[in-house]
Order: structure tokens, then sequence, then C-alpha cells
């Protein structure tokens, strides 16, 4: 008996050491390129064409204030955050008012709505490329951050109405109806007391627009002409091809534009991993 209770807690600790071995092995192997881009971008260009993996003895940002300026990263840099903040404030509203109806109501057609929502999971939105292209060039949205918009909304809904509804429809009835009872509307009930509850689905859904968004390179390029109006995965393509033979440069780019994922993704770990988790222990 005490050979069991004294070789048990080892094997608990020994296996506990063993997966944290493994993922600050797993850390250092995502980290390392990263941070090998970080020190890259404070050298000039000479120093690493010498001594590709040395490290920055005297940083400079003079690569990230040539990549901001000359290359316009400015530019694509606030077209690609303005189009995807406002594309997922937009279908996170809609999605967060559809789920809610979808999660807490059963009514006519309700089944059917579901279905359809979960019908854009299965479609791939850019097979619908042709008539979507027409349908905007109709409107007048070619060209147009507006037009760019309401795409990536719509491409964001379903996914987003999926996660919403399932969180919506796991919270107590008593909930909304003590609220009523005291008086409380249907926008009261859904903004102050049932929003608050599913925040960590918010954000989950919001990291996961946002990612894939901020990444898109076929919208931009398709419905987008005008220079001006590029968004950055765009706007990489020219960089490239100007400043090819500037690698401090090209990894100050890079930083750039990782930069707002590292942000959100930090920002919002711990309500990503609540949302994600929800319902293990029930």
């Amino acid at each position: 008996m005490n050979a069991r209770k004294v070789s048990r807690p080892s094997r608990l600790n020994l296996a506990a050491l063993g997966t944290q071995v493994l993922l600050w092995g797993y850390a250092a192997v995502v980290l390392g390129p990263l941070l090998l881009v970080v020190n890259n971008a404070l050298r000039p260009t000479r120093e690493i064409f010498k001594n590709p993996i040395g490290l920055a003895t005297s940083p400079t940002f003079a690569s990230f204030v040539k990549a901001w300026e000359k290359a316009n990263f400015h530019v694509y840099f606030f077209n690609s955050l303005g189009i995807t903040v406002a594309a997922v404030v937009l279908a996170t509203a809609v999605s967060a008012l559809a789920g809610y109806i979808l999660g807490r109501y059963r009514f006519r057609g309700s089944i059917f709505l579901s279905a359809y929502f979960l019908a854009g999971l299965m479609l791939p939105f850019r097979l619908a490329i042709v008539p979507l292209f027409l349908l905007l060039n109709d409107l007048g949205l070619v060209d147009s951050r507006l037009g760019l918009i309401l795409v990536y909304a719509a491409t964001g809904i379903p996914f987003s109405v999926f996660i919403l509804s399932s969180f919506f429809r796991q919270l107590p009835q008593e909930l909304s109806e003590a609220a009523r009872i005291d008086g409380a509307g249907e926008f009261t009930i859904f903004g102050r007391i049932m929003l608050p509850l599913v925040r960590p689905a918010l954000a989950t859904v919001v990291v996961f627009q946002f990612v894939p968004l901020w990444n898109d390179f076929f919208f931009p390029l398709v419905l987008l002409r005008s220079t001006d109006k590029w968004t950055l995965p765009v706007g990489m393509t020219r960089f490239f091809g100007e400043f090819q033979t500037d690698w401090s440069t090209l990894f100050a780019g890079l930083i750039i534009t990782t930069l707002p994922l590292i942000v959100i993704f930090l920002l919002a770990t711990k309500q990503i991993i609540a949302g994600l988790t929800a319902g293990i222990g029930k």
C-alpha cells in the first residue's frame, strides 16, 4: 500500500514534467522563427547578408520606418484594420441577434433558419465569386471598401450564429423569466443580461473571424482595383517585388503585418479558452 501511495504521485509528477517539456519545446519551435524575424528586422540588410542568424548588436527601427512610409504600409495597414474591424463588428452584431432568437425561442421555421445558417458552413464562399462579383458590380460596390466589408461580414455570420446560438441555448430560462417579471423588455434582457453571459463566445467568434479576414488575399484581389484601397495581403505582393533584396525591410513588413494578430490573441486568450472549454465539466 505504501509503495502504491508513493509511486502514484511520482508518476503524476513525471507526467506533468513531460508535458511541460513538450509544451516548452513546442513553444521554442514556434517562437524561434518569429524571434529571428524580429531580430533581423532590427539589423541593417548588409549585416543580415554577413551573418543571417547573428544578434542585433545595435538595434535600429529604420527598416520599420521605411516599410511604413516608403512602402505604403500605413495605407495598407489602416485599410485592413478598418475593413476587418467593421466586418467583424457587423457580423458579430447580426450573429448575436440571430443566435439569441434561434437559441432561446422555438417558432415555426426556426429549424429551417438554423439549417439555412448551417448551410453557410458547408458551402465554400469562394465558389460564388462570379455571381457575387456581378451582384456587387450592379450595386456599384466593386472597388469599394463597403462592398468588401459586406462580403466579409456575410462569410463570418454562419459560424458565429452556430457558436452563439449554442451558448444562448445553455443559459437558464429562469434568468429571462425573472427579468420579464421585473418589467424588462426583450432588448434589455438581450443586451444587459444575456449578452454579458456569453462574453467568452463573443471573444471566440471575434478572433475566429478576425484572423482569416486579416489574412485574406482572394476577395481584396478580386473586388478592389485601386491601390489606395488595397489591404495588407494584396499590398504585400507589391512590397515583396519592390524590396526583394532589402531583407531588413521585408522582415519589418512581416512584423507589422502580424502584430495585430499577436495583440488580439494576447488580449483575448482567457476568453477564448473559456469559450472553447465551456460545457466540458457539465
